[in-house]
């Protein structure tokens, strides 16, 4: 058996921009793959009333910590989700994703070499997507099958860093005990401070068009697969 890592039952990670390599996304033109299948008529300022929906919901994430469906943001827009084209819009939006949503190469070694040590793997994600997406991504990159426990911000009231999100994580991985866990995330303020204030132990994965802040991680690591010999090190 692999060599286990003491003390420490589960690591838990961020997905965009921490399980996905992190880069700018234009939200506008996602919408425009959207609006395009929905109502041809009237495309662009569909895509733009969605796209301004999507502001102010991580505008609400980011000052009241509160959380949001994807379906939410539609209907804010003014979209009709019985309508008869709201379905291949849909897939045609997911379509348009599929560049974004791709694993980091080093994810799926580092995950499987976690599973030997019997370290649980969890995911914890401020989104607006539903679950059956964010599975539908992990099953294509081969890796639902190893995942413990995955908590998506839409499923609960509030979104990282509210404490609540990652006591919901711990439970999702059934580990109760906070110095237990390892958090890896690439935001400051979402991923490392609310982790620290839980009382996990919180890995950086820093981006440069990410906004720092005055939090101070337990460690910084410039690729996935630094995290296992790091984590290896502590005492």
């Amino acid at each position: 058996m692999a060599d286990p890592l003491k003390g420490i039952e589960a690591v838990i990670f961020d997905w965009g921009g921490t399980l996905t390599p992190w880069h700018s996304i234009d939200p506008l033109d996602l919408w425009r793959a959207y609006s395009r299948v929905y109502d041809p008529s009237r495309a662009e300022a569909l895509a733009e009333d969605l796209t301004a929906a999507g502001d102010r919901a991580w505008r609400r994430a980011e000052e009241h910590h509160g959380s949001g469906t994807l379906d939410d943001l539609l209907r804010e827009a003014g979209v009709d989700l019985s309508a008869p084209s709201h379905g291949d819009a849909m897939r045609a939006y997911l379509q348009a994703w599929d560049p974004h949503t791709y694993l980091d190469p080093d994810a799926l070694p580092l995950i499987t070499a976690l599973r030997q040590r019997n370290i649980r793997v969890g995911v914890l994600s401020n989104t607006l997507w539903p679950r059956e997406h964010h599975e539908a991504v992990f099953a294509r990159d081969g890796v639902l099958h190893l995942i413990d426990g995955a908590v998506y911000s839409s499923e609960i009231a509030y979104t990282k860093p509210h404490p609540g999100a990652f006591q919901a994580a711990m439970r999702a991985v059934g580990v109760a005990e906070p110095a237990r866990v390892v958090f890896v995330g690439d935001r400051p303020i979402d991923d490392i401070s609310g982790a620290k204030a839980v009382g996990m132990r919180a890995v950086l994965v820093p981006h440069s068009e990410v906004p720092s802040h005055d939090v101070e991680p337990d460690a910084t690591i410039q690729r996935l697969a630094d995290l296992l010999p790091l984590v290896r090190s502590w005492p």
